[in-house]
């Protein structure tokens, strides 16, 4: 008796307002922290070398749309515009875009009735020996025309449709947001990409040059062993010297051929049929300028959290779905037509016809399944918005690793850079004075190797630093809109 004067007065209440039942969307309350580190970090990066490699974290610089174009490399650019052209993801991204949309415009239709124009054309034949013929011509076998107009219509009362609507215009939100975020991915991977090759390659330069020291230096021994200057164990360790460069250089050809399949395939592109662009670690340009969103403005740039937070407000829906559900249903229809046994007379007086219906429905007793399936829409409500906070949390996480990855990368191409820098003096150095005498091979070798260790470093922590900047960005959410990245694409 409760339940049938709960469901009497939210009848009275709906048909009055017609207002929707369930909850109404709200973004779910989020921790909002003034930073992302634990401690303030400089706004300065890397103003210790002295060099003209400094970064300034500016919180009122807005990011590019094209991003990527800040590291100077006109090859890196048309690369990632091929990439937005021909990459499958996003083509996959641009279709679940568009089916998400058409589901909301068929889902509108529902507000309307829906008319439906039939016509059915019989023939038959009646027994001839009947007391009371069908036809008044008494004819056995005639053709009967009848056409007849359905209209159809369901009153959206408890706005089951308006919440089915809602949930679906979030799901088309949850796509695009998607769509936006395969965009950033797409490109930042093809930045790391990009300089991970140009990483590759400045290494196996580097590799090469040992390679061809070391073989000289095997020269050079060689001969002074031969006049007595330099023992057998010099050579042997020169030797070994040389065959451990020579080891090192087929690792990084493969890294670079696996790389160079990356870009292609990243690209849209076979391995086989791959970009010939060379990218060069010394042909990329560090941004001066870095953009540092608050925390409260990254919840509205990352594509992943927006994304999130329209599955929540899809999930709200489903719940305003469930309770309607549980509410009486109603619908109208009704039909108009005729039908006569010549087709130009179906439509005259005395061979029409018409009806109007109404209906309500109103489940009594179902063991409870309707209210569990609300009782399962609020889960699922609880999950997403819970999930939602936990992208929010790893997004925040995403730009204070990166900060203090930029801020270590920074000191550590310093360190590397000055090691190189005097371990290649310390090489060049021993190399004259092993010309002269004064040294035997192994002291050549230990400053080589030292030289070779500190040059691979350094182009390495420089290559890490032009990673991290790409990725500082990434965790920002990127410069792309949805209108933005629609209009960049075929």
């Amino acid at each position: 008796m409760t339940n049938l004067r709960v469901i009497s007065a939210a009848l009275i209440a709906a048909l009055c307002t017609g207002c929707a039942v369930g909850p109404d969307y709200h973004r779910p309350e989020l921790a909002q922290p003034d930073r992302y580190t634990r401690a303030p970090l400089p706004t300065t990066i890397g103003h210790a070398t002295g060099t003209h490699d400094e970064q300034h974290l500016d919180p009122n610089a807005k990011i590019s749309r094209t991003w990527w174009s800040v590291f100077g490399s006109p090859a890196l650019n048309a690369l990632v515009q091929r990439a937005f052209e021909h990459n499958p993801n996003i083509q996959s991204a641009q279709a679940a875009l568009r089916q998400a949309q058409e589901n909301v415009i068929a889902q509108h239709g529902a507000y309307l009735p829906s008319v439906q124009l039939g016509y059915s054309p019989s023939r038959q034949k009646n027994a001839v020996d009947t007391i009371s013929p069908t036809l008044t011509s008494g004819a056995a076998m005639y053709t009967l025309h009848t056409a007849q107009l359905n209209i159809a219509y369901a009153p959206d009362v408890f706005g089951l449709n308006r919440r089915t609507v809602e949930s679906l215009q979030a799901q088309a939100d949850t796509q695009r947001f998607q769509l936006e975020a395969a965009y950033l991915t797409l490109a930042s991977n093809v930045v790391a990409a990009a300089i991970q090759e140009s990483a590759l390659r400045a290494q196996i330069d580097a590799t090469q040059d040992i390679i061809a020291t070391n073989t000289r230096s095997l020269v050079i021994l060689h001969q002074q062993a031969a006049l007595g200057g330099a023992s057998g164990l010099d050579v042997a360790a020169q030797e070994t010297a040389l065959a451990q460069a020579q080891q090192n250089l087929p690792a990084l050809q493969k890294q670079l051929e696996q790389t160079r399949n990356l870009l292609a395939v990243l690209a849209g592109n076979p391995p086989a049929q791959g970009s010939n662009d060379d990218f060069d670690l010394t042909s990329f340009t560090l941004p001066q300028a870095l953009p540092l969103s608050l925390p409260s403005q990254l919840v509205e740039q990352r594509p992943d959290v927006r994304a999130a937070e329209a599955q929540v407000h899809a999930a709200s829906a489903q719940v305003g779905i469930a309770l309607a559900n549980r509410l009486p249903q109603f619908s109208i229809s009704g039909n108009y037509g005729g039908s006569s046994t010549r087709f130009s007379k179906m439509f005259e007086e005395g061979n029409t016809f018409w009806g109007l219906t109404g209906n309500l429905t109103q489940t009594l007793f179902d063991f409870g399944t309707l209210k569990h399936r609300q009782r399962a829409a609020e889960a699922a409500l609880e999950q997403s918005a819970a999930q939602y906070r936990g992208v929010v949390l790893t997004a925040f996480q995403n730009v204070a690793d990166t900060l203090y990855a930029l801020d270590a990368d920074a000191r550590t191409l310093t360190a590397a850079t000055q090691a190189e820098t005097s371990a290649k003096k310390t090489w060049e150095l021993t190399r004259q004075q092993l010309d002269l005498g004064f040294v035997n091979g192994l002291s050549l070798l230990t400053a080589e190797q030292a030289y070779q260790q500190a040059r691979i470093a350094r182009i390495q922590a420089q290559a890490a630093r032009y990673s991290d900047t790409a990725a500082l960005i990434q965790a920002l959410g990127g410069g792309w809109q949805a209108g933005d990245a629609a209009a960049s694409s075929p």
